[in-house]
């Protein structure tokens, strides 16, 4: 059985591991049009993303109501060790070299005209392209309607391929043939164009500088594209607006916003899928439990402004983005970095109004049945209605049922209170780490507290288990079959029945817990050794053969060994049992409480009364008696009631008043 403290313990283990990790939800048609959408928002590949199912998607023909996939995603911790570098799509690592995107382009030829002379500039090709050759350059030259070098001095140029502007002739300047320009700002000065007219027959070209120079001179001053100015050098465009700056506009700043760390539609129902692709629907997993200190939500506080400016350098404003308050709520608090929201308690956490509010007390409203499914809560559950036959419920806290319990599982670290009564149809577990309070019991495989048991109408053919004590008080507080077990005493209105005395045993003096564990570890050191005796019963047949034969067949030898081995095993367990079995008698035995069980009514022949290791069956009818222990015999005494006090006990905790 899985208890309270290991779920707590495996919740704070996770919430440690998780704690780095940044969290996205995401939706989509299909699983991997989700996980796709996730890869995005987290700017990794989906082969680095874990993720948890919120919702299932539903969809094709049979579909009548189809659901988008909904995970709650994050990306898988890089190992230690890798190096800075791209990753593929199918997650491995590449160096940053190769994840370059390598380009194909021709190399090409660039011709100048500048008042000392016509420079030719050759630019190598990239990737696949061809370098560029001879007539790519007479074809430049021609397109400018200048003489073609002789090809002595164009191959060195092309050759080298450099980038680079390089003198190749002389050219004799015009005055006043120059190219003209002129610049044209938009209306909101967010753009500024270049308008050029060609030069004409002795004319020189516009060089990057003086583009550069005329468009500070002419009031254009921010956002000059030296790329787009370098390849109008290169290329130039007549008597169209060529873009050469623009603006920076302002970057308004992203309001305050809230991350949550869980599900905060309550609506969606998280299906736990086991490992064959089925879904257990009595696992719906409605509850959130967290753990005191578990963050619960962050603040991505609001970000500043960046001003702007147009391509004149006038100043643009930008609006910083809307702080929003913490969404603070009951049993919560705040961080030292003033953004991480906590829990103070660990419970149930739930958006209530746009609060997060941590629930101590779990409320159903109705029944646990196939609507709620089973469920685990690290708090306090009240239930106002049943708790149906097959369901189970763990808390932290108390339970309390205010109708029945059928065929069920109750554990609780607290108190187990249930208004109208246990119907355990044979089955049920209930277990209380204090006490618990019910109308009757009735056929209940095990009931088992760790301090009291406390019943008004009845304990009927059931097996219950209380540390201290089990009271049976009311107009029917009688006990009838079963097996009863207290260490201080067990008190009722009357024990057995006409017809079922001889079913009915009740045990007090001793911890019946530890006798549990008793009875349990005789059972097992009989079985171990039985086997540890057919063990060495099979090792001295083999050792016997193996002496007279000098050795044994490879199959014979295997077995030979590991009988070996599970005889040290057995021996081992032996030992290790026997060890406790000492412990466990030798504390029964310091034991100063002999037991007491106290019946207002009648006694039917047949019931068993076993006060620490001496037994006494009722052989006829008695009224208003006390059995006790004297000189280890059982006695009949007259009838004195020492339970008054605790009769009159409540459930620490409870809730209904």
């Amino acid at each position: 059985m899985i208890e309270i403290e290991q779920i707590k313990q495996k919740m704070s283990e996770l919430h440690e591991e998780d704690s780095g990790r940044f969290f996205v939800e995401v939706e989509g048609n299909s699983l991997d049009e989700a996980l796709s959408n996730a890869a995005t928002q987290l700017g990794v590949p989906k082969s680095r993303i874990d993720y948890e199912i919120v919702q299932k998607g539903v969809q094709g023909i049979l579909a009548l109501f189809p659901k988008k996939w909904r995970l709650i995603a994050y990306e898988i911790a890089k190992k230690v060790g890798s190096q800075d570098g791209k990753l593929t799509e199918d997650g491995t690592e590449v160096g940053a070299e190769e994840a370059k995107v390598v380009e194909t382009k021709d190399g090409d030829a660039f011709v100048f005209r500048a008042p000392d002379g016509i420079y030719l500039k050759v630019v190598p090709p990239k990737g696949e392209g061809k370098p560029a050759g001879l007539g790519v350059v007479i074809e430049k030259f021609n397109a400018k309607a200048l003489p073609v070098p002789n090809e002595e001095s164009i191959i060195p140029i092309l050759t080298s391929a450099s980038g680079e502007y390089v003198k190749i002739a002389p050219y004799e300047r015009v005055l006043g043939h120059d190219a003209t320009m002129a610049v044209e700002i938009s209306e909101d000065e967010m753009k500024a164009y270049l308008y050029v007219l060609p030069p004409t027959q002795g004319g020189i070209d516009l060089s990057s500088d003086t583009i550069v120079a005329f468009l500070k001179n002419n009031r254009v001053t921010v956002g000059i594209n030296e790329e787009y100015v370098s390849a109008f050098q290169d290329s130039p465009v007549y008597k169209e607006n060529y873009l050469v700056a623009e603006g920076i506009p302002p970057k308004h700043g992203a309001d305050a916003k809230i991350t949550y760390n869980f599900e905060v539609d309550n609506t969606h129902v998280r299906l736990k899928e086991t490992k064959s692709g089925q879904i257990n629907f009595k696992e719906l997993n409605l509850i959130e439990n967290v753990v005191v200190g578990q963050p619960l939500a962050q603040k991505v506080p609001a970000q500043r402004g960046q001003a702007g400016k147009t391509v004149t350098g006038k100043y643009l404003e930008a609006n910083n983005g809307k702080d929003i308050p913490l969404p603070l709520g009951k049993n919560t608090e705040v961080a030292d970095d003033g953004l991480t929201i906590l829990a103070t308690v660990s419970g149930q956490v739930l958006l209530v109004k746009n609060k997060i509010n941590v629930e101590e007390v779990h409320i159903v409203e109705g029944d646990v049945s196939i609507k709620t499914g089973d469920f685990t809560f690290l708090g306090t559950v009240v239930v106002n209605g049943n708790v149906d036959d097959g369901y189970s419920i763990k808390a932290s806290g108390n339970i309390e049922v205010k109708g029945t319990v059928g065929a069920a599982d109750l554990d609780a670290e607290g108190d187990i209170v249930v208004g109208q009564g246990i119907v355990g149809k044979n089955e049920g577990n209930i277990r209380a780490g204090k006490s618990i309070w019910s109308k009757f019991i009735q056929n209940t495989k095990k009931v088992e507290a760790g301090d009291m048991v406390i019943v008004t109408d009845g304990i009927m053919n059931s097996n219950v288990m209380a540390n201290r004590k089990i009271i049976c008080r009311g107009k029917k507080g009688n006990i009838i079959g079963g097996d009863l077990s207290a260490s201080e005493s067990i008190s009722a209105k009357s024990i057995g029945s006409k017809s079922s005395g001889n079913d009915t045993v009740i045990n007090v003096g001793f911890d019946p817990k530890s006798k549990e564990r008793l009875n349990f570890l005789l059972t097992k050191q009989e079985f171990d050794e039985k086997n540890l005796s057919d063990v060495r019963l099979n090792l001295r047949g083999l050792e016997e053969t193996k002496k007279r034969r000098g050795g044994l067949p490879t199959g014979k030898e295997e077995t030979y060994q590991k009988l070996v081995q599970d005889k040290h095993t057995l021996e081992t367990e032996v030992q290790r049992t026997q060890k406790e079995i000492t412990q466990i008698k030798t504390y029964l035995d310091s034991l100063k409480n002999d037991g007491r069980v106290s019946v207002s009514g009648d006694v039917y022949a047949g019931v068993k009364i076993v006060i620490r290791d001496s037994i006494e069956e009722v052989r006829s009818d008695c009224k208003a008696v006390t059995f006790y222990l004297d000189n280890g015999f059982v006695r009949y005494g007259k009838y004195q009631d020492d339970d008054v006090e605790d009769a009159k006990k409540v459930p620490s905790g409870y809730s209904a008043n």
